[in-house]
């Protein structure tokens, strides 16, 4: 047992020896290299803060050859040294006052992170750790315990920070980092800010686009979480809305002159007037002074909050570029006092103020360095030396200059919108504290319902308070509280307006805020904003036109589709809005207007009778009937004459009925159409001329008859006599005469000679009849089963509906005409046949000129009526019936009546007679009377008594 004991106890001292040596090895990694401001001995809370004093980290050479330090910064930054002051100033404020932790003092642990998150990140820890050096979770000092975070400036920094502070509850309230990322408390449980979330912003950014109907815009974002968190948020908007991007650029972190080329090249080569740039001032100027380089003008910018009233921006070149800019500022206020704590500062208070004191004067405060600048300028040149040596040294700042001379930007409290962001975020941790310190016993927010103990509590207490703080800022009694850590979206729209010596003035011309109903979100006074152009109507900035009415919106290929061309609607088709995807079919009685902007009855046409083409075929058709009449009229008084009885007189009047029906028929195509007249004017068109073609026929079938039998009695005529000269000569000779005797048939009241004319005049008229009826039954049978009927056509002719007579049936209509068509062929044939019967008046010629004159017109009349539409199509079928009509009128009775009513004297029997026989013995027959038909065979063997 004692054995085992002092085994036990070895085993105690070598692990406690161990542990010993382990934590003797412990040592510190680095030495961080921080500006600060402190002030922390004798305080009761401390509030730590950080502010990006200077603009970025010093070059280094780079060598790994030797112990790393830790970088310094360079580029000091005025704007943000005020922000810095400012936080100073409001706990030197609250500590004068009794109605705000009256028992507390509080004190301050200010650092510089340099606008880098390295920087940011060696402040969080330091400050954590309570001293100069970081070791992570632990706190080594002993002092007062810190309150809250104020910063730590941009969105990366803040999270950065806020990744860390998280991990202790530590509370952050930061008055600069918008993003919208930061909203989540998953990964952020205590950030809190005194700015309104970007998410406003973005809003208020597409607002404003969609209010001025810019379609066609481009982004440009810093490479952070603020650039690329808000220009997300506004894109996803905008785009929503119908709105395209001409271009996204991202802003380089550092000098990275190639990229700034790039985004320049790329600004002046797009279209878009309209710029939205989501970065800060410091991201920002290296492309705005290249920009000014190239001479960019004509461009409008909407500035985010992080830039549109920075002074870094704002130089007095910017004119051209920037000026009529708009961008959403936050709340603005008034903060009594800060600018005469901003002037009243001591240059030799610390190394922040002194380097502040030497850049704003361009000089330093350290004698001897400037004792030996002023060696080196003097050059060894004795006399100066030993002058430089004797009184003061050039560029050695006396401490005594004056501020309020300068006007700069560190002075200027115009526009206190993130330095009053930075003076709340101070309110509120003090506030919260006030409310900490000030609880009631037994009625506290923790566990058993205790309170915390101003002197010592914990992050996570504080945070509580923070969280459910209400408070009234001083002088602007504005309101604040914290909603899930963000407060109201509240905005100033800002215009940079160019005053008539140059400088730009910032402009509220509206606002905006989040907590307002959709339509009331954004409010502008349009007239007093001053646009870049000058001109008091806001810039276009679309990649296409609006396609007007009339027109539809055709995609580009490969393009947003807000670059598209604006294409015509079809005929027939419509658009009535601006931009319309679709051009609108009108329905079938409608039709497009001229701007093919609303659809319009179409115009109903038909050949009225009213118009003056109506008029002119009523007169024409008149005319021809009447004519006809007359022809008719003046036959019935020559009823008797032997010109008037020829060749059938019946079948005359029958002819020229049927043309006073094809006169008058052509009426009927006339006037809107109706059933009954449809019907009407196809079928006394087809019966009109059936009945005239049938007639012609009649007559000329006779004729060629007749034509066929005197060729074969004439040869007969000759045959008989030569052998009647034959037995004359031979009588002569053996002296005894005979006498042959004629007898003729001269009756005019009679048919022609049965054993001349192979078709009698009841022959010639049954031909017409029958033809007619053929006709007539086959129009019957049409109009029974199909008959024709009124129709709109709206497909003939696009703009119009055509009232027409649809025939009801293609094949009935081409038989009933092509029966027409056959009629006019047999007619045509039996009058060529018939046409060299010659005499003092041959009809047979005068049917055949009728016939031809018929089907020229027809013939003429189908490519005519084929090429046209409406009612020029019923105007050339009516001229085709009058023609034709016209034409067997003057052809057929012309010559007869002008022997009739002119020449008298030939409408006699022995006119009507064969003419002579010609010298060459050929007989051609005659053609003029039924009466004296038949004397030509005897005629032609005929003679006197031969003695």
């Amino acid at each position: 047992m004692e054995i085992r004991g002092v085994l036990l106890w070895l085993c105690g001292f070598v692990c406690v020896f161990r542990f010993l040596q382990a934590e003797s090895t412990c040592k510190l990694k680095a030495k961080f290299n921080l500006n600060s401001y402190k002030d922390v001995i004798k305080k009761k809370v401390v509030i730590g803060g950080m502010f990006s004093v200077h603009n970025q980290l010093a070059s280094t050479d780079g060598n790994t050859s030797r112990v790393p330090v830790s970088s310094g910064c360079e580029g000091f930054n005025f704007r943000t040294f005020r922000w810095t002051q400012t936080m100073l100033f409001a706990i030197a404020e609250i500590n004068e006052r009794k109605d705000l932790l009256p028992d507390t003092d509080l004190g301050y642990v200010i650092y510089d992170s340099c606008y880098t998150i390295s920087k940011a990140v060696e402040g969080t820890l330091t400050y954590l750790t309570g001293q100069d050096e970081a070791v992570p979770n632990y706190r080594c000092g002993n002092g007062p315990p810190l309150a809250a975070l104020v910063g730590a400036g941009g969105t990366d920094l803040s999270i950065a920070t806020a990744r860390i502070l998280g991990l202790y509850h530590f509370p952050q309230v930061s008055y600069f980092s918008t993003c919208s990322a930061l909203k989540n408390k998953f990964q952020f449980p205590t950030f809190l800010r005194t700015i309104p979330n970007d998410k406003h912003q973005s809003t208020a950014m597409a607002q404003l686009v969609l209010h001025f109907g810019w379609t066609w815009v481009g982004i440009i974002a810093a490479d952070d979480d603020y650039g690329k968190y808000g220009i997300k948020d506004f894109k996803e908007q905008v785009e929503e809305a119908g709105v395209c991007i001409s271009f996204s650029e991202t802003l380089p972190k550092g000098s990275s002159p190639e990229a700034i080329q790039s985004i320049v090249q790329t600004v002046i080569g797009s279209t878009a007037k309209i710029i939205v740039v989501f970065s800060s001032d410091v991201d920002l100027s290296p492309l705005i002074t290249e920009l000014l380089h190239h001479n960019v003008t004509n461009r409008t910018w909407i500035a985010s909050e992080a830039w549109v009233t920075s002074a870094l921006i704002n130089q007095p070149e910017v004119n051209s570029l920037l000026a009529g800019t708009l961008g959403f500022g936050v709340k603005r206020a008034d903060i009594p006092g800060l600018q005469r704590h901003l002037l009243d500062l001591d240059p030799y208070a610390d190394p922040l103020t002194e380097e502040f004191w030497e850049t704003l004067f361009n000089c330093t405060l350290d004698y001897g360095k400037a004792l030996r600048m002023a060696k080196e300028r003097a050059g060894g040149v004795n006399s100066t030396l030993s002058r430089a040596v004797r009184g003061l040294p050039e560029g050695l700042c006396s401490g005594s200059e004056s501020l309020a001379q300068l006007n700069n930007t560190y002075s200027d409290v115009s526009q206190l919108r993130i330095t009053y962001s930075v003076y709340k975020a101070v309110y509120a941790v003090a506030n919260a504290l006030h409310n900490l310190e000030h609880c009631e016993p037994g009625k506290g927010p923790f566990v058993g319902k205790s309170c915390a103990d101003i002197t010592n509590f914990e992050p996570w207490q504080l945070m509580y308070y923070l969280k459910n703080v209400r408070f009234k800022v001083p002088t602007t009694e504005e309101e604040i509280f914290f909603n899930d850590g963000d407060i109201e979206g509240y905005y100033d729209l800002i215009n940079w307006q160019a005053s008539g010596e140059g400088e730009i003035s910032y402009v509220t011309v509206g606002d905006y805020s989040g907590s307002a109903s959709q339509a009331y979100r954004l409010n502008l006074m349009n007239g007093s904003i001053v646009w870049n152009s000058g001109e008091p109507q806001p810039p276009r900035s679309v990649c296409s036109e609006n396609c007007q009415p009339g027109t539809r919106k055709g995609i580009r290929q490969g393009e947003p589709v807000c670059c598209f061309d604006c294409i015509p609607c079809a005929d027939g088709e419509i658009s009535n809005t601006t931009n319309a995807r679709e051009c609108i079919l009108c329905s079938g009685d409608y039709w497009s207007n001229d701007a093919h902007d609303a659809c319009v009855p179409k115009i109903i046409e038909f050949l009225a009778f009213g118009e003056p083409l109506g008029i002119t075929l009523i007169v024409i058709s008149a005319f021809g009937a009447l004519v006809t009449i007359g022809v008719g009229v003046v036959f019935v008084v020559y009823i008797g004459t032997p010109l008037a009885k020829a060749n059938d007189a019946l079948l005359s009047f029958t002819l020229l009925l049927s043309l006073v029906v094809t006169f008058l028929c052509s009426i009927v195509f006339l006037g809107e159409p109706q059933p009954w007249s449809c019907m009407t004017s196809q079928v006394a068109l087809a019966l009109g001329f059936a009945l005239c073609l049938s007639s012609i026929m009649g007559k000329a079938a006779l004729l060629m008859l007749r034509a066929r039998a005197l060729k074969a009695a004439r040869v007969k005529a000759k045959a008989a006599a030569k052998a009647a000269k034959a037995a004359a000569e031979a009588a002569a000779n053996s002296g005894s005469p005979d006498v042959i005797v004629t007898t003729v048939n001269s009756d005019p009241g009679t048919c022609p000679d049965p054993e001349v004319d192979g078709v009698t005049c009841a022959q010639q008229r049954t031909i017409a009849a029958v033809a007619t009826i053929i006709q007539a039954v086959a129009c019957t049978v049409w109009l029974i089963i199909l008959p024709p009927h009124p129709v709109k056509n709206t497909s003939a002719q696009n703009i119009k509906i055509i009232l027409e007579c649809d025939e009801g049936s293609v094949v009935f209509i081409c038989c009933i005409f092509g029966y027409d068509i056959l009629l006019a062929l047999l007619a045509f044939v039996f009058a060529f046949i018939a046409r060299k019967l010659e005499d003092n008046f041959s009809e047979a010629k005068s049917m055949t000129f009728g016939m031809l004159v018929f089907f020229i017109v027809w013939i003429s009349f189908v490519p005519a009526y084929l090429s046209t539409r409406g009612k020029f199509m019923v105007a050339v079928q009516i001229f085709a019936i009058l023609a034709s009509s016209f034409g067997l009128l003057a052809c057929i009775f012309l010559p007869k009546c002008y022997v009739l009513l002119i020449k008298p004297e030939r409408n006699k029997e022995e006119l009507m007679k064969p003419r002579p026989k010609p010298r060459d013995g050929s007989s051609t027959g005659t053609s003029a009377s039924l009466a004296t038909a038949a004397t030509v065979v005897n005629a032609s063997i005929a003679s006197t008594a031969i003695d």
